[in-house]
């Protein structure tokens, strides 16, 4: 399985503008630029998409580890936190915050069970360059 994404840039860095499409359209020409991702500007930035990505992987590897267990999540939110030096121009870590509602968990196998995923989906194993850390909280 292959999936695709592209990014066009014009100009130089600072004052330069881009776009980034995926093959799926769900974003076509999406702009990003130095402005949204050293500053508050406009558009999109890599870490963001890192994070969306890392955070849609993590959830779906948690729910297919509970599934092993016989137990299937009512809900499931993951929000990543990635932090760029931007002197050393490098992602040095990412955040995971966990909130899940599974019926019949208790806190020791979701704790377990979380951890597993955040070491195991496959956006984490190619981001294991950067320091992964995570909190997770399990609603009762």
């Amino acid at each position: 399985m292959k999936k695709t994404a592209s990014a066009v840039w014009t100009g130089e860095v600072k004052t330069g503008k881009g776009s980034i499409s995926t093959e799926t359209g769900v974003l076509r020409d999406a702009p990003y630029g130095f402005k949204a991702r050293f500053e508050d500007g406009p558009g999109t930035n890599p870490e963001e998409l890192i994070g969306a990505a890392h955070a849609g992987c993590f959830s779906m590897a948690l729910s297919m580890m509970l599934g092993k267990e016989n137990l299937t999540p009512d809900k499931i939110e993951t929000t990543a936190s990635v932090t760029l030096d931007p002197d050393a121009l490098e992602i040095t870590t990412i955040h995971l915050d966990v909130k899940a509602k599974i019926p019949g968990a208790d806190a020791a196998t979701f704790q377990r069970i979380a951890t597993a995923a955040k070491e195991g989906c496959p956006v984490s194993k190619v981001l294991k360059g950067a320091r992964i850390t995570m909190e997770a909280k399990l609603d009762e």
